[in-house]
This record gives C-alpha cells, structure tokens and sequence, in this order.
C-alpha cells in the first residue's frame, strides 16, 4: 500500500522541491480576527442607532439596542467570513464559542449591574457613623446601622449552631446509616424544606413562640429558628454530597483493621470531606443572612441596640433596609441613602463569607501526595 501525498503548491524557493500544504495551520483566520471584528460591529451598531435616534426613527438613543444589534451581526458576521475561508466544521465551531461568550456576558451584566448600582448609591452613607450609630432617637439626617449589623451577627450565629449538628447528623445518618423506607423519608422531607417560601419558615418560628410566650411574640432568637429552617436542608444536602464522595476504600481500610463505624466516621470520613463540609456551611450562611420576610414577622424592627436575642426585638440588616426604603421621612434621600449603605454592607458581607469558603476550601483539602 502506498500512501497518499498531500497536495502539492509553489516550488520551494531554495530550489529543494516543490513545498507542501500545512493541512493544520492553512486556511485559518488570525486570532485578532475574531474580537476586531466584534469591536467594529459594536461600533457601528452604536453609529447606527445613534443615528436613528437623531433622526427621531426610534426615539432616545438605547446602549441596549446597540449592543444587541452589534452582538448579532458580529456572531453572524465572523461565522460567514470563516465557512468561506475555513470550512463549515470551522465555522461551527467559532459559531458555539460565540453563543457560549455571548450567554456567560449576559449572565454576567445583571451581577454587574447591581453591584455598580448598590455602589454608586451606597457610598456616600459608607462612613465611621454608618457603622458606630444607632438609629436611636435619630430623625432625618445622620445615625447608623450598627444595631442592624449586631443584630445580623447575633441571628445568624445562632441560626448557625441550631443548624450545622441537626443538618450535619442528619446527612450523616443518610450516607453512612440511613436504609430503607425511614432514609427515603428524610431524603423526601429534606428536598420539601428545601423549596419552601421563607415566609412560611417566619410563619412556623412564630407560630411555635407564640404557643410558649403568647401572640404578639418578637425575638431575636425566634428569627434564628426562622432561619434554621431555611438552613438545615442546605446543609444537609450538601454535606451529604462531600460525604459521598469520600472513596469506600478509605472506609473498608479502617473496618480492615478493626476501627469501629464511629470512629471511622469521626477519623476517616469526616476530616476526608470536611474542606467540602465546611465550605457548605459556609455558603448555607450566605443562603440565609440576606432573607427579610422571616425575621420581618418574627424578629420585628427595632431602632435601639439589642445585644440579647432572647429579649425584645432585634433589628437586622435586611429588614433596616427595607424599613429604611418602604418608611422614609420628609427628607426621602436620607433614608434611601441608608438603605443603599445597608445593602452595601450585606453584600460585602456575603462576598466574604464566600470568600473564607474558597479559602477553607484550600486549607483544608486533602493533599494529593507527600
């Protein structure tokens, strides 16, 4: 059997032969060709619609209109120029990349958007009062948010340690004990909690105080059961997932030389998973620290410090901000000022609670090799 030469071009100007085709790079567009042509497209989408609107066509000038236009005809554009110059796998290929690009900036612009907009709106009210006043006897313009942040702090920590041994033991029993009809249940329960409106968890939390403490019941602590409701299925699924993922031959290991199953649950499997199960957690807490409805009906609004979440209202971050927003006084940019800083504040937050998630992750991973 012979094999087949490629096909021949120009000579070879060192007079050697004729050369050959390079089947791998000939016939491929640059890679400046791809983002030259989506910034001229842009361009002349913005030219374009910025002239309609001069020409009163459609009305005032729209930044959205031009970048969508702008964004089709590049996607067009570039999957035209390469099926004539690289072929139509080629064409398809840089067809799904576009569409993939083009799906991750759409996710991504509302994020944007709302971080600028919390941060243009939230700065001014950024400073050393916002964070060592209260509310307290403050009418117009000054005070703080300080009780609304102790109160978050409060909350969320005991919603934390309601959450983390029930959600933990539970995803526990399931991957290591659970069998049969009752495993099945817990796991069907557990999916339930983990749709449920936050407003019916508010709901539950005063309805179970005010069996014990009577109606009209708010506490600080009754908003940390709240939240624990919304908390536990969190953290028992994803608990459940990293102890799954712990190998059987770790396991088998231990039961090899006599461990008994609690103890090669509390020496293997969970410092094995614990990096994923903190991390969880972690997460689980962010789920949480933001939600309004609950603690809106259980925890109340207060504008005093409160250190004691079994005493008295205790107002938080979220319900500040939304008291701030739905209860402005006279001078109305005062209080949206306080509310914007208020959901600046939670937002940062929520990114470092994110952020010692990705640095537990990290840590406390198990080590590849020596």
């Amino acid at each position: 059997m012979t094999a087949t030469l490629p096909p021949r071009a120009a000579a070879d100007p060192q007079g050697a032969g004729p050369a050959r085709v390079n089947s791998y790079t000939s016939g491929k567009l640059p890679r400046w060709a791809a983002p030259a042509l989506t910034v001229a497209c842009l361009m002349g989408a913005i030219a374009v619609v910025a002239l309609l609107a001069a020409a009163g066509a459609i009305g005032e000038f729209s930044l959205v209109l031009a970048v969508i236009l702008g964004t089709v005809s590049a996607i067009a554009l570039i999957t035209t120029i390469s099926l004539i110059a690289e072929g139509r796998r080629a064409a398809t290929n840089r067809f799904m990349i576009a569409l993939v690009i083009t799906a991750f900036v759409v996710a991504l612009l509302p994020l944007v958007s709302v971080l600028s907009t919390v941060l243009v709106n939230g700065a001014p009210r950024f400073d050393l009062q916002f964070f060592t006043w209260s509310m307290r006897s403050v009418i117009g313009e000054g005070g703080g948010a300080l009780h609304a942040i102790v109160g978050t702090l409060q909350i969320t920590a005991w919603a934390t340690l309601i959450s983390v041994p029930i959600g933990l033991f539970a995803a526990i029993y399931l991957v290591e004990y659970g069998r049969g009809p009752l495993a099945r249940a817990i796991t069907f329960f557990v999916d339930v909690m983990t749709g449920i409106p936050s407003i019916v968890a508010g709901l539950f939390a005063y309805a179970l105080f005010a069996l014990i403490f009577g109606e009209g019941v708010r506490l600080g602590f009754a908003g940390s059961v709240a939240l624990s409701v919304l908390m536990i299925p969190v953290v028992v699924r994803s608990s459940e997932e990293m102890l799954k993922l712990v190998p059987n031959e770790l396991r088998e290991a231990a039961y090899a030389l006599g461990v008994p199953k609690w103890l090669t649950v509390v020496k293997v499997v969970l410092p094995t998973a614990a990096a994923g199960i903190i991390t969880g957690i972690t997460l689980a807490i962010a789920r949480v620290i933001g939600e309004t409805a609950p603690l809106l009906i259980v925890a109340g609004f207060t504008s005093s410090m409160n250190y004691n979440a079994f005493s008295e209202r205790m107002q938080s971050l979220p319900v500040f901000v939304y008291t701030q927003y739905a209860n402005p006084g006279t001078d109305v940019d005062v209080y949206l000022e306080r509310a914007w800083a208020g959901a600046l504040t939670l937002i940062i937050i929520v990114m470092a609670l994110n952020l010692i998630a990705r640095l537990i992750t990290r840590l406390f991973q198990p080590k590849a090799g020596r």
